[in-house]
């Protein structure tokens, strides 16, 4: 018998998206993504920490398959893909400002435990 009892969906286009937003729409639309490499981790293991993004994919958008089936992606660092190679309309690398606002260090307060707690630092 080689009909599964899974039901059909379509593969949606995640080529050219941030590895965490092609993910969701894959497991929005009932498939999940994976590694080329079958014996390599799992492909979210690949793209954390950090921003990936999805460069090809396997089956092509708008293909149908069996629901929960495997879509394999290419993944790569931000700033590692030419502009405009994820898809064919132009898509905006992501502003080294932006990186560089979440990258800021807030100031830190340190508090001595054994000040605070009333401990003589003098005992041994």
């Amino acid at each position: 018998m080689d009909e599964r009892l899974a039901d059909h969906v379509t593969v949606p286009d995640v080529v050219g998206l941030p590895f965490h937003v092609g993910r969701d729409l894959a497991t929005e639309s009932g498939v999940t993504l994976a590694n080329p490499d079958p014996d390599g981790p799992p492909i979210g293991n690949l793209a954390w920490p950090g921003l990936f993004y999805i460069t090809s994919q396997n089956p092509a958008p708008g293909t149908e398959v069996y629901q929960w089936d495997s879509v394999t992606v290419e993944i790569v660092g931000s700033g590692a893909a030419e502009r405009g190679a994820l898809r064919n309309t132009p898509v905006a690398p992501p502003s080294n400002a932006a990186h560089a606002a979440h990258a800021k260090a807030e100031p830190m307060n340190l508090v001595d435990l054994a000040t605070a707690a009333g401990v003589d630092s003098n005992r041994a």
